[in-house]
């Protein structure tokens, strides 16, 4: 485990960076979404077309791939779920808890960092993952608050969904890159090259810009909050794992990737779902704070377990 830990302790001294910046106000709170904007628009956006233009959709998409993860997601966040009912909370509070608990920061800490610390071979994986991740769960979390709140499912919350999904730079960006690797043509020289460059700002912007949000954030529903993180660093991978080397045929190097990146602390975007909706967003925040200090850790011992031996 100690050479795993020596290679991703960078990403994570990173992180550290980024929330000293935030806590001494030395990074305003304003920087800090400046930051996140480019990083999430333009850097992490180059970094993801690049990666999806260099695949094609057969090496990517497998529905093994695809069933394992989602069982194993699906396990877990009817885990959270029920025990946020048991607790006596609302049906929104439950989706928001269970969103914790199965969504991990795989866009702005997955991405660089898996790709880096596993190599190229393990982007097709991590794109996947993502895909499942922006689409399917954030579309669930979405149908379950909207559809509590109107009493009905309608047509206007299929739109919203659709335009949520179209708005999302990350999808954007994956399915337009897999487009242009299905053509057969390679990625212009000059436009490759730019996309390197801007790509690789990508890893050291979202890891700072994940310090400097944490800044900001506030411990409270510690005891909530800490159940939340082990969901998602514990019964999450595990889950997932179960799913993918028992149940289905996964081949290993992707169902080790697949692993790792369920591995990750809570995402950012979850607090930003709860923002929206108002519902629990300091439970949410508390949370992403906890999950992303323990994920030192227990991220670095699951990439030892499933990649580094």
């Amino acid at each position: 485990m100690l050479p795993i830990l020596l290679k991703t302790l960078p990403f994570f001294a990173l992180i550290g960076v980024g929330y000293l910046a935030g806590r001494t106000r030395f990074f305003s709170a304003e920087a800090t979404a400046a930051l996140t904007k480019f990083v999430f628009y333009f850097a992490l956006s180059a970094m993801l077309f690049r990666f999806a233009a260099n695949l094609s959709l057969g090496e990517v998409f497998d529905w093994n791939f695809v069933f394992a993860y989602l069982s194993g997601c699906l396990v877990v966040y009817a885990i959270a779920t029920a025990v946020a009912l048991w607790r006596r909370v609302s049906v929104e509070e439950a989706a928001v808890e269970a969103q914790c608990a199965v969504i991990g920061n795989v866009g702005f800490l997955g991405v660089p960092m898996l790709v880096l610390l596993m190599g190229e071979a393990a982007a097709g994986s991590v794109l996947m993952v993502l895909a499942i991740d922006l689409i399917v769960f954030s579309s669930l979390i979405t149908l379950v608050i909207t559809g509590v709140r109107e009493g009905r499912m309608s047509l206007g919350i299929l739109r919203v969904l659709g335009l949520g999904l179209l708005k999302n730079p990350m999808i954007v960006s994956i399915v337009l890159g897999l487009a242009w690797g299905a053509t057969g043509w390679t990625v212009p020289g000059p436009v490759n090259e730019f996309l390197g460059t801007l790509g690789a700002a990508a890893t050291p912007g979202a890891l700072f810009a994940i310090g400097a949000s944490l800044a900001g954030r506030s411990a409270e529903r510690i005891q909530v909050a800490g159940w939340l993180a082990f969901c998602k660093l514990v019964l999450h991978p595990a889950a997932v794992a179960v799913a993918a080397l028992l149940f289905f045929p996964v081949e290993p190097f992707a169902a080790s990737v697949m692993i790792a990146a369920a591995s990750l602390p809570v995402a950012g975007n979850v607090y930003i779902l709860a923002a929206h909706y108002g519902v629990a967003p300091q439970r949410v925040s508390t949370s992403i704070l906890l999950s992303t200090a323990a994920s030192v850790l227990t991220v670095t011992w699951v990439i030892a377990l499933v990649h580094g031996g």
